[in-house]
């Protein structure tokens, strides 16, 4: 089932803004996680499911998208912005990778059996500070291109939509009246 229409509207221009809200927000999330491995134990296991809406939400606004593409004039400007949309997916991806290998290895250390009237210690190997250094320049690496490809797909739907639509002056009239 493919979702075309909502309450008039072609979808996709309702459907991108899960997108627009949800991506930033993993990427934020992970991020945060990785660099502060108590909050991303608070977070639990709501990093890795809000980075599967996440990554849900990208298929969906694709096909909606591919469905209004059939549905307006094509121009460079929608061509490109379909182009851009394309490859939000793989980031997506990583997003989740990211923030599911974040919460797994965040997770409650496990602990050694104590001699009696000793404490607990918690397990740490020697690549555990290379491991966590790697987690949160992989982290920072593709939230950051996530935020920046979801700007540039944004902006470009933007000029897509827009490029001819409204008057520079108030009261200017109608569509593609561009007066300066």
């Amino acid at each position: 089932m493919d979702i075309t229409v909502v309450n008039g509207l072609p979808a996709h221009v309702l459907i991108v803004h899960f997108v627009v809200v949800f991506v930033p927000l993993s990427a934020l999330a992970v991020v945060v996680g990785a660099i502060w491995p108590s909050a991303a134990r608070r977070m639990g296991v709501v990093l890795p499911l809000l980075a599967l809406v996440t990554l849900a939400s990208v298929p969906v606004a694709t096909g909606a998208g591919e469905w209004l593409e059939e549905h307006v004039d094509s121009d460079v400007l929608v061509r490109r912005h379909a182009e851009l949309g394309d490859g939000l997916l793989p980031w997506a991806v990583g997003l989740f990778v990211m923030a599911t290998a974040v919460w797994w290895t965040t997770r409650r250390p496990t602990t050694v059996e104590a001699a009696p009237g000793e404490r607990p210690r918690a397990v740490t190997s020697r690549s555990a500070p290379l491991v966590r250094v790697a987690a949160v320049v992989l982290s920072v690496v593709v939230a950051a291109g996530a935020v920046v490809d979801v700007y540039r797909i944004g902006d470009s739907g933007a000029k897509a939509a827009w490029h001819d639509g409204f008057s520079r002056t108030a009261g200017g009239g109608g569509h593609g009246d561009n007066n300066d």
